[in-house]
């Protein structure tokens, strides 16, 4: 991943392009192909293969845990982080006397659960709006009172990579809003930079980006001193502890906190793959990964700087991300000029965004470069 020969051996789809897409949609390691192979082994298994299933998922959850910096009972796993948001959402039971903020900044999955709610139990939702691509801190305080229920952020934002300053952040809601749930979306942030958010009250993220995973899994953090009130209320029955006890119809058990948002059966393809591919990057090391990439970052801001684009999100030299994104009026030719070379970005129309993990190059982000001037004249 930080070298040549481990690039080739590890990632060998990665030959001849340059793939500056991860934010979208990772490249996985051998090794997560190999994880999927197994679990499809032991699928061939039938009821057999469950003994080899459950005790893999112990063992994601052991290294996801690691990651978050939490222990490993105030970790769970759901489909997807649009699950885990509809769960939160049961969890919490809104009114129309709640409040709740989110951000223009943040990915639809943590928004839309209060915005689509029942008109008679939809909360009031209050728009933290960024500022020139940034989060100003002074905004959300006006936002704040005694009725928030919920504030919703991403630690980075998958639209231009702003990275929310955590601990001034949290201690603001504390402030203003004590009795407020704060939960963090890190999807764009677990696997590529070092997390300093396990003091949210939930932390929520898709696999299948940072984290080298795939599709079918989300991952959920719940600290135990916020176990109580978020415990979702859904139907199931993986999160229910007297799931086949006598007394199940009478009086069932929903598991505490995070392990309540597994509420059926594990995704267990998704899982293998998590699980190898956190080992992978924890093996590599993410000091490592950050130390490597980070300064590819400020290559490109430096780059686009030059070319005279002002990113969307400015560099933070404190407070790095893996993503830099822009807007332009040309960017379906910029893209075109792009894929032609072999480089591959996320395109929406108006707005290219940059992604830089560990297995990207110094010729990666040069071939960017060049390729942006020979458009733009640079």
């Amino acid at each position: 991943m930080l070298t040549d020969s481990s690039r080739a051996a590890d990632f060998p789809t990665l030959k001849g392009i340059h793939y500056l897409n991860t934010a979208a949609e990772s490249i996985p390691p051998l090794c997560v192909n190999e994880a999927v192979a197994e679990y499809m082994h032991h699928k061939s298994m039938g009821m057999r293969g469950r003994d080899f299933h459950f005790p893999r998922v112990e063992a994601c959850r052991e290294i996801a845990a690691r990651h978050l910096g939490l222990a490993t009972d105030e970790v769970s796993f759901c489909s997807c982080s649009s699950e885990a948001y509809n769960l939160l959402a049961s969890a919490l039971q809104l009114t129309p006397k709640n409040e709740v903020v989110v951000t223009d900044l943040d990915f639809p999955a943590g928004a839309t659960p209060w915005l689509t709610a029942p008109e008679s139990s939809r909360p009031v939702t209050r728009l933290w709006k960024n500022r020139n691509g940034s989060l100003d801190l002074t905004d959300l305080a006006a936002l704040l009172n005694e009725r928030t229920a919920l504030v919703q952020v991403s630690l980075v934002s998958f639209y231009n990579g702003h990275r929310i300053p955590f601990a001034p952040l949290r201690d603001l809601i504390r402030k203003h809003a004590p009795q407020a749930v704060l939960a963090v979306d890190v999807t764009q942030a677990l696997g590529r930079i070092a997390l300093d958010c396990q003091d949210a009250d939930i932390l929520i993220s898709s696999t299948h980006k940072w984290t080298l995973g795939i599709h079918g899994g989300g991952i959920i953090g719940i600290p135990k001193k916020s176990a109580a009130r978020l415990t979702t209320t859904a139907g199931g029955w993986y999160h229910i502890s007297n799931a086949f006890d006598a007394d199940r119809f009478e009086n069932p058990r929903i598991k505490s906190g995070a392990l309540s948002f597994s509420v059926g059966m594990p995704s267990f393809a998704a899982l293998y793959a998590l699980n190898a591919s956190l080992r992978y990057l924890e093996q590599v090391g993410m000091a490592q990964i950050i130390a490597h990439a980070d300064p590819l970052v400020a290559r490109v801001h430096a780059g686009l700087k030059e070319l005279g684009i002002t990113a969307l999100s400015a560099a933070q030299p404190d407070c790095t991300s893996g993503i830099v994104a822009f807007t332009h009026a040309n960017t379906t030719a910029i893209n075109d000029a792009l894929l032609a070379q072999n480089i591959h970005v996320m395109h929406q129309v108006g707005r290219i965004r940059i992604a830089v993990h560990g297995y990207n190059t110094e010729e990666d982000v040069d071939k960017l470069l060049a390729t942006l001037r020979s458009v733009l004249g640079g």
